[in-house]
């Protein structure tokens, strides 16, 4: 079949759906195209969609949208209702809690209908005069799309680099603001990585990454005259190993520029350039090695090194400046511990804190620099989260820190490491008479199938029975050892407030439980985080925390995947799933190395070029495993900007699912055609995004209102 009949048949199924106001399912041409790799065939009927210019196939993606909307036209008044709902949680006029940082006071506020926030900041103190820096609303006018990709302030404090994306692709536009007079600066450097910037003491010079348009990834670092043509900027660094990821920022300290490479769980090398001395060379703080993992903190006239060096769990160790490539001189100061996983770490004058992790939750701990006492912060609920804030001041005993849990909002605490006393600074606000004594979470440890025991964060509304007749969204990620945090979500309450308990599982791939929870859930043991899923589903059920038929699931990107491995492996456990942008198409995508992110990720699931890897993927690729067989309900959803897990991925899944599929359950395929991986931009173009999931959960159980 070809393209015009594609174009007919999307045109035809528009027009039927008009006149009949029947929902008729749209259906892909199907065009098969042979895959062959290490002598196995693979035939792809839809490998056709990835032309995104062609606009047969964004015909095709429109009449998908036409059809979830006339599906889901039953329940629209829910789903604006649940957006105004959500929206209406949100204190509209609302401000951050300011930090110093030099001489100013730096803070972001909403505006009463505003989708973006305004950077701001006062200089001496916060009874001083505002000044705005960077007006979020103003700036996205005539965009569908803007996402300000961070800031850097020059030591002198009137300057400011800031990158913009006004597609979704994650390409920034590097720009620099004067702003003592407002100007924006003529140079505008394209492509470039957001929040990867920093300015030299010079106040003129300045650095950035450039990202490959094609691969998305960043590979170059530059250096940046101000007044000059950016095609004269000097080449100072390229990165010729396309499977590591790289970084650039400026040391709290103020002292170094540092570029970071980093290949995740195989390696990390650091590169050094005295801020002062801008037209110098960097130099290696550590040559990579295979297997060592590092970061670094500059304290005084030494560094701080996180290092896995013997030390699965990661250690601490110190080395004076000038012998960090001398590991004989690194000296130990927090030694390995297998029951503790040592996160991340900041600095102050006079003390020394840490992020640790112990039993899948977080923990604060606090060094005194002079006497070496040490302590913890006291936390409270079973499930939480709390980490390090930004500290940018180093010489105060003041360091904040955030909290939040399943029922208690975002806080932001000033923690006085001297007196040990901690200042509440601000609250989540939520508006409509929220009151978490109304709710109470729980923390469950399931055994799975090979005797791992699975931490779960429950959270539900008072009253709620566990007798198997309540609603139940389970929701994990499992990968690239990104933890899930029970944190608190106002968007949640819509679902717990009619009845529905909310169920994270920290699965095997993220580090919830220290580094072999991840190590145990990727390459060739990436089913694990399949079976904890499944695993904790069944101990849901049969606890009667609720049933199959109001048992949901859901999951996003790396988390989609999951889920079509789920729905694949157990499909009768679920009334329903939200697959969001997953990454469904495994064997195919990782066989691309033009696809962004493919060539990094080589180490977290395989290069299928070598066949183990390929025989492995293909066991469990959601696409390649769709059988004929009765699936849940499913809401899929993509951007067709998506520069992370490709809008045909999806699609096809979807495409391939409707002639497979044995069921009259809902097939829906949601396509931002404005957006990418992360959905619409703005605070409440996003809500509605999720309206529309919650209004296709909410539908199945006949909640409606």
């Amino acid at each position: 079949m070809n393209r015009t009949c594609l174009f007919f048949i999307t045109t035809l199924t528009l027009h039927s759906m008009t006149q009949a106001q029947t929902p008729v399912a749209p259906k892909a041409a199907i065009k098969p195209k042979q895959l062959i790799v290490h002598g196995d065939t693979r035939t792809d009927n839809y490998y056709y969609l990835n032309e995104r210019e062609n606009p047969e196939v964004i015909n095709y993606l429109k009449a998908e949208n036409a059809y979830l909307d006339q599906v889901m036209a039953p329940v629209k008044g829910l789903q604006e209702k649940l957006f105004e709902e959500m929206k209406g949680r949100i204190k509209q006029q609302d401000e951050s809690v300011p930090y110093k940082e030099g001489n100013y006071f730096y803070y972001t506020r909403y505006v009463t209908g505003g989708e973006y926030p305004i950077y701001c900041r006062k200089k001496g103190s916060l009874d001083g005069s505002e000044e705005v820096m960077f007006d979020g609303n103003a700036l996205a006018k005539g965009h569908n799309y803007y996402n300000l990709g961070g800031f850097e302030i020059s030591d002198n404090e009137e300057l400011a680099i800031f990158a913009e994306d006004t597609v979704s692709r994650r390409l920034y536009t590097l720009r620099v603001k004067n702003l003592k007079t407002g100007q924006i600066y003529l140079e505008a450097i394209p492509n470039t990585e957001a929040g990867s910037f920093a300015w030299a003491a010079d106040n003129k010079t300045l650095f950035y990454i450039r990202k490959d348009p094609q691969t998305l990834l960043g590979y170059q670092v530059y250096r940046h005259l101000l007044g000059t043509d950016p095609k004269q900027d000097v080449l100072v660094y390229e990165e010729k190993d396309n499977q590591f990821y790289m970084g650039l920022g400026r040391s709290k300290s103020k002292k170094y520029i540092t570029i970071g490479v980093d290949h995740n769980g195989v390696a990390t090398e650091y590169r050094l350039l005295e801020a002062s001395n801008p037209n110098g060379a960097f130099t290696v703080f550590l040559p990579r090695e295979k297997g060592h993992e590092y970061d670094i903190v500059h304290y005084q006239n030494k560094f701080y090194v996180r290092t896995n060096w013997k030390a699965e769990n990661f250690r601490l160790m110190e080395v004076p400046e000038g012998k960090t490539t001398d590991r004989t001189a690194w000296k130990e100061v927090i030694p390995h511990r297998s029951d503790v996983y040592l996160a991340n770490m900041d600095v102050f004058a006079n003390h020394l804190v840490l992020g640790e992790r112990k039993a899948g939750l977080t923990n604060i701990r606090v060094i005194n620099q002079k006497n070496k006492a040490d302590f913890y912060l006291p936390f409270q609920d079973p499930a939480y989260v709390a980490g390090i804030g930004y500290n940018p001041d180093f010489n105060t005993n003041v360091v904040r820190y955030s909290y939040a849990s399943l029922t208690t909002p975002n806080s932001t605490y000033d923690y006085n490491m001297d007196t040990k006393a901690a200042t509440l600074m601000k609250r989540q606000e939520v508006l409509g008479g929220f009151d978490p004594a109304n709710y109470t979470s729980e923390r469950v440890f399931v055994t799975v199938r090979d005797g791992a025991k699975v931490p779960v964060s429950i959270v539900y509304r008072k009253g709620t029975r566990k007798d198997g007749s309540a609603p139940l969204l389970q929701y994990a990620y499992g990968s690239y050892g990104i933890n899930m945090e029970p944190g608190f979500s106002s968007t949640r309450l819509s679902l717990l407030d009619r009845g529905f308990i909310y169920a994270m599982a920290h699965i095997r791939g993220g580090q919830e439980m220290g580094r072999r929870w991840y190590e145990d859930g990727k390459m060739l043991k990436k089913k694990n985080t399949f079976n904890d899923f499944v695993d904790v589903s069944e101990y849901l059920v049969r606890n009667k925390y609720t049933a199959t038929d109001k048992l949901f699931a859901m999951g996003g990107s790396a988390g989609g995947l999951l889920m079509g491995a789920v729905v694949n492996q157990a499909p009768q456990l679920y009334r329903g799933v939200v697959a969001a942008v997953p990454f469904v198409d495994v064997v195919t995508t990782m066989l691309d190395e033009s696809i962004p992110l493919t060539t990094g990720e080589f180490e977290e699931w395989g290069n299928p070029k070598q066949k183990p890897y390929y025989d492995y993927m293909k066991s469990y690729s959601p696409y390649d495993n769709v059988q004929k067989k009765a699936y849940p309900n499913m809401l899929v959803t993509t951007g067709l900007h998506d520069s992370q897990v490709q809008y045909w991925e999806p699609a096809k899944w979807v495409a391939k699912l409707r002639t497979m599929k044995t069921d009259a359950n809902q097939l829906l395929l949601h396509t931002n055609m404005e957006a990418g991986h992360g959905g619409a931009s703005g605070r409440f173009q996003a809500l509605k995004e999720i309206a529309l999931e919650y209004a296709f959960m909410l539908n199945l159980v006949e909640v409606r209102e």
